[in-house]
């Protein structure tokens, strides 16, 4: 198929592309400036094309002589991002019926059924998905709740929090369960997704472990060699909480207080409706946490090379706060040192 892949430079973008081109899909790679696709390994096999989500006549230009659209763009670190991205998602699928696409793809987050209000970004993810659902292209929306990999947002929060706190205050509402998913099984589930086996629907995508907030963070100490204590804090607001993460981390303020919000419910599966029942390869088993974890900081990518053979693995093409203090080399901790020299040997080797 000719698929159109918004987002391309962005974290799951940028991993999906190698998967469609080894399946032999002509992918476009739709981003704000096309001249940084050279930045990537998978640069040279693409059709790059102008997409602005505050422009959103590129939205049509875009779409022209594409089959499919894996939509992947969301702008919840900007303002009013709520009403924002339901007016480019409105755009995107009246592009999609003009230009006579015949499926969208998109990646949207873990809604929970028990009734309680959704936060910005659930509801965000939300309005956009139904939006998608209502029109006229066959639409398949992937809910994740926490994505692992190095360079995921999700898993960076959990790889500082745990590396830079050796005590870890632990609210009372983050108690929720979580069903984290490893990200090569995410855009392995997004690519067969595209294919004749895909329909038309909202289905949720973890793995095959339930676990606390908490546990995800010892999760992380473990395989990384790091004891960490934890102590339980009540009554702490998620707002101030979330303004706390964001200066532990160095990490977008706005993207981590929203995420921080989500954790006041529970992100697991619905029974009778996994798309890893649907879109998953036969035969397979989603990736454990414990090994979404390890791979994730094992395997270093080195500059100039296809830095998305392993989709776990750190790419030189991540945000400048991705990456931690950690490495796993030949099956041993090896935790770099801190201080100027150790962010210097983080930027050399993330």
């Amino acid at each position: 198929m000719r698929v159109l892949v918004t987002g391309a430079t962005g974290y799951i973008g940028s991993r999906l592309i190698p998967v469609l081109l080894e399946q032999g899909h002509d992918v476009h790679a739709a981003m704000r400036d096309p001249s940084k696709k050279s930045r990537f390994a998978w640069g040279a096999h693409v059709t790059a094309v102008h997409f602005d989500l505050d422009d959103h006549e590129t939205f049509d230009t875009a779409t022209e002589n594409v089959d499919a659209v894996v939509y992947l763009v969301h702008s919840m670190d900007e303002g009013d991002f709520v009403e924002k991205d339901r007016h480019a998602a409105q755009s995107m699928a009246a592009a999609a019926e003009r230009n006579g696409l015949r499926r969208i793809v998109y990646l949207s987050g873990l809604i929970p059924d028990d009734g309680t209000p959704l936060s910005d970004h659930l509801r965000s993810r939300l309005q956009v998905e139904e939006t998608f659902l209502d029109s006229s292209v066959d639409a398949t929306v992937l809910r994740a709740a926490i994505i692992l990999g190095s360079g995921s947002t999700s898993f960076e929060l959990v790889r500082r929090m745990t590396e830079r706190l050796p005590l870890t205050p632990i609210p009372t509402w983050m108690r929720r369960q979580v069903q984290p998913i490893a990200v090569v099984d995410v855009v392995a589930i997004i690519a067969r997704a595209l294919g004749d086996t895909a329909r038309p629907g909202s289905f949720d995508i973890g793995g095959t472990e339930t676990m606390s907030y908490p546990e995800l963070l010892q999760a992380y100490g473990s395989v990384a060699g790091l004891r960490r204590a934890q102590i339980p804090v009540p009554l702490l607001p998620t707002g101030l909480v979330g303004r706390a993460v964001a200066t532990i981390t160095g990490m977008p303020p706005g993207t981590v207080i929203s995420l921080v919000d989500s954790l006041t419910h529970d992100m697991v599966v619905r029974r009778g409706n996994a798309a890893t029942e649907v879109f998953a390869e036969p035969d397979t088993t989603p990736m454990s946490v414990r090994e979404a974890l390890q791979r994730s900081i094992t395997v270093v990518a080195e500059e100039g090379t296809d830095a998305h053979a392993d989709p776990q693995a750190a790419a030189d093409t991540d945000p400048e706060w991705a990456g931690g203090v950690v490495d796993i080399v030949d099956g041993h901790v090896r935790q770099r040192p801190s201080g100027i020299l150790g962010k210097v040997q983080l930027g050399a080797t993330r």
